[in-house]
């Protein structure tokens, strides 16, 4: 009697990473046993289930998806890498807000891939993520939408700035208000540079940061009740400088460039 294709699919985590590898190529026996880290005598019989199912067929020693197969990996494929990254850690997501994310960047937050929640010791409160802050000196541009910024912002920016990376920031009323009566200098000297772009939101941003570089997007989040909170997500999915991008660019757009003082 055969399996409906929700067990065949589900029931079986290795079945289910068999249609995923398949996804992308053809591949032989020794590639999915490399792949898929298991033994000849694990393998077989799952293959030999999604071939009864018709998922799965086998050609000159390759197997590969059949027209169905591939109908249903790429339906599965998106909600598997957004469970991936709720998996994550539940309980942050599910505790902090989150409704702040665009629909169509929402129904793409798979793209974000693998992130990890950082939970720096109160003696790291004030330290950068130094693998982060290493990513972003070697990309081209780097993207930042916050209610407030480190404390050793300055330098840390002049240092990426003498490093060739493009900065731009969408800062808050309230971020610009506390630039403009305590750092208006600085704040002067970075609009009239070329590599850093700086844009106030007239809204509530319901979030505390966004930064995002060419490798990697961090998101320190509020919790549900708006309280504040020293952990923060690192994000590190092959698309995640895309999703990153377009999430400024949907906050670009209701923001103002600031040119003078």
């Amino acid at each position: 009697m055969k399996k409906q294709m929700l067990d065949v699919i589900f029931t079986s985590e290795k079945r289910k990473n068999i249609l995923l590898v398949l996804r992308d190529r053809p591949e032989n026996m020794d590639t999915l046993l490399r792949l898929l880290d298991t033994k000849r005598t694990a393998l077989l019989p799952q293959i030999r289930i999604l071939e009864e199912h018709h998922l799965v067929t086998v050609s000159d020693g390759l197997y590969k998806l059949t027209t169905i197969g591939r109908l249903l990996v790429n339906q599965i494929f998106p909600l598997q890498t957004t469970i991936n990254v709720f998996d994550t850690d539940i309980d942050y997501w599910g505790t902090h807000f989150i409704d702040f994310i665009p629909s169509h960047l929402m129904k793409r937050i798979d793209e974000l891939g693998p992130c990890e929640v950082i939970k720096p010791h109160v003696t790291e409160l004030y330290d950068i993520n130094r693998e982060f802050y290493d990513a972003t000196r070697k990309s081209q541009s780097h993207y930042v939408i916050t209610t407030f910024l480190h404390p050793n912002f300055a330098e840390l920016a002049v240092e990426l700035i003498n490093n060739g990376v493009a900065l731009n920031f969408i800062i808050s009323q309230d971020l610009l208000h506390n630039l403009l009566k305590n750092h208006n200098a600085v704040l002067s000297d970075f609009i009239q540079n070329e590599l850093v772009s700086v844009f106030v939101y007239p809204k509530k941003m319901d979030f505390q940061f966004i930064s995002v570089n060419e490798y990697q997007t961090m998101l320190a989040l509020f919790k549900n009740n708006g309280d504040a909170d020293t952990k923060y997500l690192l994000c590190k999915g092959e698309d995640t400088f895309r999703w990153g991008k377009e999430i400024f660019e949907y906050y670009l757009k209701d923001s103002t460039a600031i040119t003078e003082i």
